[in-house]
């Protein structure tokens, strides 16, 4: 089978990748690099010994899009590409939507004229709002409190109203949680441009004193630290989500909603502490005002992707904390060596 992986050189596609070769499948990548590096799909060959076929290209360019579709014979997508920072999209909302849903809209109108109709869509906790209670099933209301997740969840919605138009479409929307952690390997991990929107490549640069401290937004959740808590998962087992999510679209079951996390919540405190022990050194940290649009806790109820996918998250905090480390220890400017 032949996977297209948009946005196929960011963060959780490159992991995705590695498990997608190993399992055996052909990889096209698509992504136009504004957040990504051309060096992670190098990598990613080289770890698994296999070829990927890349297109630099923009999903706003719909006529790029559908050449690829004519040039490769696409079984089913796997759909990554977005702008994805909370905290900036409330500043460039228009940007977000943009890029979100008009490079969304553009990949289904040509997977529609090629008659892919299969998908595996990237989604977010985000789409669950402030949660009324925890852990978080699927069937809970979905809201949204920043325009980053109002992205994710008009998409979905997208989806939900193509599959009842046309039952022919098997459609899986994962919403992760927090991914966290590399490949074990050190040769694959997290690389933001510039300074990071995520707090684990941050805490990991101020380990390596790339940057002073961190800055923990409020401490006045209703939390047991004060801290916002969240689901945070090993990179790889979402990876490995992807593939069980492909096996299952293979058998037709129409449109299916699946949570990725491991069920654990961990505060901000606790992932700077569990850091700590993984770098073996005192990680400064200062209380700053809360973000606009965060929340206190969310992680996930991953009942039904054991039930249904034969899928659930097998590695420890320290493990992702561990990886982590190791791929910015390895790689201390990223893949900018």
């Amino acid at each position: 089978m032949k996977i297209l992986v948009t946005g196929g050189a960011g963060f959780i596609a490159s992991h995705t990748n590695v498990e997608l070769l190993n399992a055996g499948y052909d990889v096209v990548v698509v992504d136009n690099l504004v957040n990504s590096s051309r060096e992670s799909v190098a990598r990613v060959e080289e770890l698994t010994g296999k070829k990927i076929s890349f297109y630099e290209e923009d999903l706003l360019n719909e006529k790029a899009i559908d050449a690829i579709f004519e040039k490769e014979n696409i079984d089913s997508v796997i759909h990554f590409a977005a702008l994805k920072a909370v905290g900036e999209s409330c500043q460039i909302p228009l940007r977000y939507f943009d890029n979100n849903l008009t490079g969304t809209l553009n990949l289904l109108k040509v997977m529609e004229k090629h008659g892919v109709k299969s998908i595996v869509f990237s989604s977010s906790a985000t789409v669950y709002g402030k949660p009324e209670s925890v852990p978080i099933r699927e069937d809970f209301p979905l809201s949204v409190s920043n325009p980053y997740g109002r992205t994710k969840l008009i998409i979905e919605d997208m989806l939900r109203d193509i599959y009842k138009s046309d039952n022919e479409w098997d459609i899986a929307l994962l919403r992760y949680f927090n991914p966290i952690g590399a490949h074990e390997s050190g040769m694959i991990g997290e690389n933001p441009h510039g300074i990071p929107n995520n707090l684990l490549p941050y805490v990991a640069k101020v380990a390596a004193g790339q940057l002073e401290c961190v800055n923990v937004f409020g401490d006045d959740y209703d939390t047991p630290d004060g801290t916002g808590v969240r689901d945070y998962i090993h990179v790889v087992d979402l990876a490995t989500g992807h593939i069980k999510a492909l096996e299952k679209l293979v058998t037709h079951p129409g449109l299916v909603t699946y949570n990725l996390g491991t069920g654990v919540g961990y505060s901000v405190l606790d992932i700077i502490k569990n850091f700590e022990k993984a770098c073996g050194k005192e990680i400064p940290y200062k209380i700053t005002p809360r973000r606009p649009g965060d929340i206190d806790m969310c992680y996930a109820d991953p009942a039904k992707a054991k039930e249904e996918l034969g899928w659930e998250a097998t590695r420890s905090i320290d493990k992702m904390c561990e990886d982590a480390w190791r791929w910015q220890t390895k790689n201390p400017n990223g893949y900018e060596g």
